[in-house]
Parts: structure tokens; C-alpha cells; sequence
């Protein structure tokens, strides 16, 4: 974990200008060796800091660390006044698991939170697989949020999630991302981000959701070197007159999208974003193949229905599944 002292370093560094230790050392009230050893501990979190004679020690290019005024400042009041929370931490296991726990620990009183972190020790995607979550690089946040009624209302509440992503990277400059069924956002075939969706409570009446979003904002290559399968970020991305938003923007723009959303999810339940995801849906009319635990299906994509299931037509006949241990793959 960061020490106060460490994360107030970063925050002096994050502009990216060097730094004297003297310097540093003197605005935090602490002794140049303090310092160095703090500085140490950057690197342990994969930060590099650069260090030169005579002018002393600075990050290059410098940090977007999260600023929770920033972020509150992009939320329409409505939203923000149902808020419970905003955690911002800047190391965490899984942003998912730290609201998980909470609600856990208090089944019975509704809780509606957000959590974001500066970086993930244990960042998860679906089936447990790894979400890469470098220090101050990309987005990793989570919402929870109750429902009275039980899994039912929240059929097709993972590709709802993606629409309203898509509609944030819209409005931030990206209107060509995509949606892959159930749960990532694609550019141009390459990964862009992904959410994983958590249920906490009676499955059949009040429970909470929690949604976890994980998005490539300027995703260092080291990181991705044994992932295998095609990634992009927003920096990538963006025009080149086009200045990277701070992640605070980010993240408050992604949250608007995303409250509004859950605000009122429970009475449009998905079918009101059928249409929506299918205008931004992959692979529709594609040959694709859906690989479960027993077996393999291909056919051609038809789409999504009002439940959320993916649409096959196999040997002419249509036919629907539902999410779960499901992987779709296009074929080439």
C-alpha cells in the first residue's frame, strides 16, 4: 500500500517538471532522505521516476491522478445527491471487491456507492481472468447499486452497461467503438475496455449490483505484452488536435452515463437499450461461434433480444443464449 507521504509525493511529481529532493522535501516536511526513500517506493507501484544532476527528480510526462471535485463536477446534482460515497484509493485489490464487501457486511440497508482506484493488485475481468491496472494509466472504477426485485429486473444489465459506455467515449470524441456480446468494448476489433457485473443479496428480492468498469485510457505496451488479443486506449485513439481528457473527466463523464442508467433500470429494464446496442453490436451478420463448457455453436449473429440473450441463426433455425460461462468468437 501508499503511505500518506508517498501520495503526497506523487501529487507534487504529477506535473511532470523535475523536482529538487530539497524541494520535495520541504513542502511535504520531511528530510531528504524521507525522500529518496519514498521515491523507492514509487518504483515498487511501476513508476518511474527520472533523476538528474542539478535539477532533481520528476516523472516524465507526468501522472492524471484522480481528483474527486473533478469527477463531482461532471455529475448532474440528481445524481450525485443519491450518492452514499465516492472512495477514490490509490492502491486496491479490486474496486469491485471493495464495494462487494461493503454491501455484504450490510445486506440490509441499501447502499449506493462508487469506488475508483489510482491502481488494482488484483483487477479481474470476466471468468476471472487479469485486468491489467497499472498506477494512474487507465479507468477502474465500480458502482453498487440496489434492486428491489432480484436478478429478474437486471436481465441485459451488462449490455446496457456497455451502451452507456459507448455513449460516454461518444461524447468524449469516440463514436465508432463497438460492443462485443456480453461485456467488452471494441475499436476496430481491438480491446478498448470491459465490464464485469457482481450480485450481492436475495436473488430473488433486494439485492444490490455491482458493476465494474475497466477502460484503457493511456495504457503503457509493457503491461500488455502477454495479453493475447488485440487492445487499444483513449489516447490511441483520439484525433490529433484532440487534447486527452484528464481521467477526472473521464471517469465523470462514464459516471453520468452510468448513473442515469441505473437510476432507472429497474422500470426500462434492457429492452428500452435493445436498439441502441444493436446499432453499436459486433459481428451482427457475422459467422460467429459461442463456446460454452460443452460444447461449441456457430451460426450467423442475429443480434440481441429484449432479455439480453445473443441471437444465432443455426442451420435456419434462430436461436437464443443467455450469458454466463459464454464466450463469442468471430470467424474468420
Amino acid at each position: 500500500m501508499i503511505n500518506e507521504s508517498t501520495l503526497s509525493l506523487l501529487r507534487l511529481m504529477s506535473d511532470g517538471s523535475f523536482h529538487s529532493g530539497e524541494s520535495l522535501g520541504a513542502l511535504l516536511g520531511i528530510s531528504r532522505a524521507a525522500v529518496w526513500k519514498n521515491l523507492q517506493q514509487l518504483a515498487d507501484i511501476g513508476i518511474q521516476v527520472e533523476s538528474s544532476r542539478g535539477l532533481g527528480y520528476c516523472i516524465a510526462g507526468g501522472l492524471s491522478l484522480i481528483d474527486k471535485k473533478t469527477l463531482a463536477n461532471c455529475l448532474p446534482d440528481n445524481l450525485l445527491q443519491q450518492l452514499d460515497m465516492i472512495s477514490v484509493l490509490p492502491v486496491i485489490d479490486s474496486t469491485n471487491k471493495y464495494l462487494f464487501d461493503q454491501v455484504n457486511a450490510d445486506q440490509n440497508t441499501a447502499i449506493k456507492s462508487i469506488c475508483l482506484a489510482e491502481m488494482q493488485t488484483g483487477g479481474r475481468g470476466r471468468r476471472g481472468r487479469v485486468w491489467q491496472s497499472p498506477f494512474a494509466r487507465n479507468l477502474y472504477l465500480s458502482i453498487a447499486w440496489p434492486f428491489d426485485n432480484g436478478i429478474a429486473v437486471m436481465e441485459g444489465l451488462s449490455l446496457a452497461v456497455g451502451v452507456a459506455i459507448a455513449e460516454a467515449l461518444e461524447e468524449l470524441g469516440l463514436p465508432d467503438t463497438s460492443l462485443k456480446w456480453p461485456n467488452d468494448i471494441l475499436y476496430s476489433g481491438a480491446k478498448l475496455g470491459g465490464v464485469l457485473i457482481e450480485i450481492v443479496g436475495d436473488m430473488s428480492g433486494q439485492c444490490h449490483v455491482v458493476v465494474g468498469v475497466g477502460l484503457n485510457v493511456a495504457m503503457p505496451e509493457q503491461f500488455m505484452l502477454d495479453v493475447d488479443q488485440a487492445w487499444t486506449d483513449i489516447k490511441s485513439l483520439l484525433p490529433e488536435n484532440n487534447e486527452l481528457p484528464s481521467r477526472s473527466e473521464i471517469a465523470g463523464i462514464v459516471l453520468k452515463h452510468l448513473l442515469t442508467l441505473l437510476s432507472d433500470y429497474q422500470d426500462k429494464g434492457f429492452a428500452f437499450y435493445r436498439q441502441r446496442w444493436q446499432r453499436k453490436g459486433a459481428y451482427c451478420n457475422q459467422e460467429v461461434s459461442l463456446v460454452t463448457p460443452s460444447k461449441v455453436v456457430t451460426g450467423k449473429m442475429l443480434g440481441v433480444s429484449e432479455t439480453g440473450a445473443v441471437i444465432l441463426m443455426v442451420d435456419n433455425t434462430e436461436m437464443h443464449f443467455v450469458g454466463g460461462e459464454i464466450s463469442l468468437r468471430v470467424n474468420q
